[in-house]
């Protein structure tokens, strides 16, 4: 490969870390053209993006990113691709259901390493882990809701003691 050509796929990868806030590191070395077919179109229905790329190409796109992480790096040997997401759980939970009839532990894809909320996982260990993790959206929205849960209450209790003193008040008046 042209040392230009290089540049290009180094740029390429760049703008989509850049346009993506997740990424993982997978090894799907093994995997025959009907699996990696049916992995694509599983990557394509959640809005992942899967590129396979050359290790030191793909390193050398993470650093101008400004990642430079050796753990990260550590997890760049043999076969390598790449699944790029918005949502930082969507590639873990796609892994999780593309492997799930596996007891070896072996099946591919297989987790090398994940980059998730700014945070670096690595090893398939933490597969499961990954699966719970929530977005920035998804815990803003449950703070939202723990907040407005009392004031919901105090609404509610206030409503519902009206119509009871409203009711007692009727009562009441009917007798006197």
């Amino acid at each position: 490969m042209k040392k230009e050509d290089k540049n290009l796929v180094i740029e390429a990868l760049g703008a989509q870390l850049a346009e993506f806030p997740h990424f993982y590191l997978v090894n799907i070395e093994g995997l025959d053209a009907a699996k990696t077919s049916e992995l694509r179109r599983a990557c394509f229905k959640q809005d992942i993006t899967l590129h396979v790329a050359k290790n030191t190409l793909l390193q050398k796109a993470l650093e101008k990113k400004g990642i430079e992480d050796a753990q990260l790096f550590g997890a760049l040997k043999g076969n390598t691709a790449l699944m790029l997401c918005a949502t930082g759980n969507a590639p873990a939970k796609l892994i999780k259901e593309f492997t799930k009839g596996d007891k070896t532990g072996e099946a591919k894809p297989q987790l090398k390493a994940a980059y998730v909320e700014e945070t670096v996982y690595v090893g398939k260990q933490n597969l499961d882990f990954l699966c719970t993790i929530k977005s920035k959206n998804e815990l803003i929205a449950e703070l939202v809701a723990l907040l407005q849960s009392p004031a919901k209450n105090v609404v509610s209790a206030l409503q519902s003691g009206q119509n009871t003193i409203h009711g007692v008040l009727q009562t009441l008046e009917k007798r006197g």
